[in-house]
């Protein structure tokens, strides 16, 4: 237990940071329980107190270039969180290096991007044309045809997110209707489900 928390005078955000502080240090563990635990407490905090990890956001951007698919994967979700409270614009300046990894050697990850777009184009709505550009080259990545299918699945889900604040919707009905012809039963449910949500 902390020292500081039998103390009546604490300082809230001072024990916070202490906590966040050994939660990074816990993540450089070699025990892989103690280093993912801790990476699953940073995603809750992003999601419930990002503010409390802004601050440490180049720590997550170098999470992208990991070799390990999980730690890419924690940089890609707790980075989505994290633009919700965006106010310099960091998002911005790696906005290329973050869907890049459409194309990574990891299905999971390009899902995981695309599934993840919702959050961030309604945390900056100023980015949704370009996200939506984005996620209308899944055609162009090297994953499978089968792979392609369950990230354009991720994809229409975040369109739903934004659609409605989005001018372009043609363009993403397009995309979604195509959807339709496609054998995996999952992903053509998703596109039937969302264009009878937006009545089409």
């Amino acid at each position: 237990m902390l020292p500081e928390i039998g103390n009546k005078n604490i300082i809230i955000e001072d024990i916070a940071k202490k906590v966040v502080n050994d939660l990074f240090e816990y993540v450089k563990s070699d025990k892989a329980v103690v280093k993912y635990n801790s990476l699953k407490v940073l995603i809750f905090l992003s999601e419930h107190q990002p503010n409390v990890l802004y601050k440490e956001w180049d720590f997550f951007v170098k999470l992208l270039d990991n070799d390990n698919t999980f730690l890419r994967a924690i940089g890609l979700r707790i980075l989505a969180n994290l633009t919700k409270i965006d106010k310099e614009n960091y998002f911005e300046k790696i906005f290329e290096k973050y869907y890049s990894l459409l194309d990574d050697k990891s299905m999971i990850n390009a899902a995981n991007i695309a599934g993840h777009s919702g959050i961030i184009a309604q945390a900056k709505p100023h980015l949704q044309e370009k996200i939506t550009d984005k996620l209308l080259t899944i055609d162009k990545t090297h994953h499978s045809s089968e792979c392609k299918n369950i990230i354009k699945g991720k994809a229409i889900l975040s369109f739903n997110q934004y659609i409605d604040e989005y001018e372009d919707k043609e363009k993403i009905i397009r995309f979604v209707k195509k959807e339709l012809n496609k054998t995996r039963s999952a992903t053509r449910k998703k596109a039937e489900k969302i264009l009878k949500k937006w009545d089409i």
